[in-house]
């Protein structure tokens, strides 16, 4: 066979085995939260398969088992928080028709402030991998915007795709700058500008 007409090689891309049965769906959540701890702890280049399977009192081969290598596990793990997040915005959807404006603000924008540790984490390992093919945290973003605008639709139906489309960008990057406020340790004045981001958000909201 002529060269020019090879076939090229295709590599299989390794991806998470997801568990049929009960004791499998504890166990992948048992390895998920040791993968967890010894990233936050370690840092994604640092962390092992072994330190990870040790953490959760597994075997190796437990763990490899489901993740067959690191970057699946992480990757498990910003796909857990997006499923954790995008949750929470169904369930605002479903009460939006019966909120004003400051509380559907104060619905959102404390989505991201109680899963903020498990947002920390899955953008260390997002910025750790950037470099890889197949990480995308765009895929991400656009998730959680397209959430955020299914809530305004049954919020105010009224409003038009684009209007949704936009407000709902924006919407997103109030939720992100109010967890990392809240994720300061400390400083000046963190009461009274977490009170005033929130407060402009509800009055941004209270307009529609």
């Amino acid at each position: 066979m002529p060269a020019s007409s090879a076939r090229p090689k295709v590599t299989a891309i390794p991806v998470a085995k997801e568990p049929k049965r009960q004791r499998g769906i504890a166990r992948v959540a048992r390895l998920l939260d040791a993968g967890a701890s010894v990233f936050a702890e370690q840092g994604y280049k640092a962390a092992t398969m072994t330190e990870i399977a040790a953490r959760a009192g597994a075997p190796i081969g437990s763990l490899y088992q489901f993740f067959p290598n690191k970057d699946v596990l992480a990757d498990a793990l910003v796909a857990r928080y997006g499923e954790h997040v995008t949750a929470a915005l169904d369930r605002i959807c479903e009460q939006a028709p019966e909120l004003d404006g400051a509380d559907l603000a104060d619905r959102l924008l404390d989505v991201m402030v109680a899963h903020a540790s498990e947002r920390s984490l899955a953008l260390s390992l997002l910025d750790a991998r950037w470099e890889q093919p197949g990480v995308r945290p765009g895929v991400l973003r656009e998730s959680l915007r397209r959430h955020i605008a299914d809530c305004l639709a049954a919020w105010r139906p009224q409003l038009g795709d684009d209007e949704r489309q936009a407000m709902a960008v924006v919407l997103l990057q109030a939720m992100k700058s109010l967890a990392q406020l809240h994720e300061e340790k400390r400083y000046t004045g963190k009461s009274e500008a977490l009170a005033q981001w929130r407060g402009w958000v509800r009055r941004y909201l209270s307009d529609f």
